[in-house]
């Protein structure tokens, strides 16, 4: 039986603590089931220019307890932390205290770290892709000892904790559902061990958004990246939500002209352009449809798109679960 749609808006900036809140409220009203930040730190200037990434000017934990503030059924996550860029056992708690305060509304993502030019900006060494994601391995694994009722007692390459509660526990048990995602064989297998939810990813070897990484998110690569998550999974595949983000969406009824643009712009042809999964081009109706043929050939239910298309997309939310 397949699951059934949940939907996500993701954000990357704001110009006021109001013009935040309302985006948050917003998604809430439309029907969405979670609100999403990603975890960066630069801001504008040349090192962002480079990796072609958007701005995000909050920074994810103090933006997230806003976000569960504000609101009171909606999700709250972060699509993904980035592991390296804070002190484990510090995002741990707050993780946890973010899970307490919202009512268990927290999704805990959490990933490796891709973007190069991100590391190089702030002084940050960056590890080989091999090392960062054994690291997050060892984190995943810490945030579980921490949330669990026992004392923490943890030793690994990454974390030596020892003779202490974590504290708060969460109110989601064990834990918060943990979001692991990415492009390669490695973390998705890693995923597919360890997640509650799996986000298919470009894979972003380069350390930037270009070209390469659509080319590796077509619907062919996606099928193995499905196949990856499921050696991952073993026997545990079915109890694992599949995620994934459209990052290339437009509800029109004239779908043409944009759609020849992005295959021209990602050298792909229109076929493989209309069924990329990280894409959807049409209107209320054909996206319904063509959602609907994914969550059949790859069991993909959980879908996230950008706060620029909230509004506009909202029919199909309502459409698809129900709200």
């Amino acid at each position: 039986m397949s699951r059934p749609f949940r939907f996500a808006v993701q954000s990357f900036n704001a110009e006021s603590g109001h013009d935040w809140a309302e985006k948050v409220k917003r998604a809430e009203q439309l029907g969405y089931s979670a609100f999403h930040l990603a975890d960066h730190i630069i801001g504008p200037g040349p090192a962002l220019t480079r990796t072609n990434h958007p701005i995000q000017g909050l920074a994810a934990v103090p933006a997230m307890a806003y976000a569960a503030a504000v609101t009171s059924d909606i999700k709250i996550g972060c699509r993904v932390f980035c592991v390296d860029y804070r002190l484990p056992v510090t995002l741990a708690k707050e993780a946890m205290t973010i899970d307490l305060l919202s009512g268990g509304r927290l999704e805990l993502g959490l990933g490796a770290g891709w973007l190069a030019d991100e590391y190089q900006a702030i002084g940050l060494p960056m590890d080989s892709p091999g090392t960062r994601i054994n690291r997050l391995e060892d984190v995943i694994a810490g945030v579980k000892a921490y949330a669990s009722e026992q004392p923490v007692d943890i030793d690994n390459t990454t974390l030596s904790w020892h003779e202490f509660d974590g504290l708060p526990k969460p109110i989601s048990k064990p834990h918060p559902p943990i979001m692991i995602g990415g492009g390669s064989p490695k973390i998705l297998k890693l995923a597919g061990r360890e997640g509650d939810i799996v986000s298919f990813n470009f894979n972003n070897r380069g350390g930037v958004i270009g070209p390469d990484g659509i080319a590796t998110s077509t619907a062919t690569e996606t099928q193995k990246k499905l196949d990856w998550v499921k050696a991952g999974a073993g026997p545990r595949f079915d109890q694992i939500e599949l995620e994934i983000g459209a990052y290339f969406t437009f509800v029109t009824d004239h779908p043409e002209p944009i759609l020849s643009n992005f295959s021209q712009m990602f050298n792909l042809s229109e076929t493989e352009m209309r069924q990329h999964p990280h894409a959807l081009f049409g209107s209320e109706e054909a996206i319904c449809e063509e959602l609907n043929r994914r969550r059949e050939q790859y069991g993909i239910s959980y879908i996230t798109v950008g706060e620029d298309v909230m509004d506009a997309f909202a029919g199909v939310v309502k459409k698809l679960s129900g709200h």
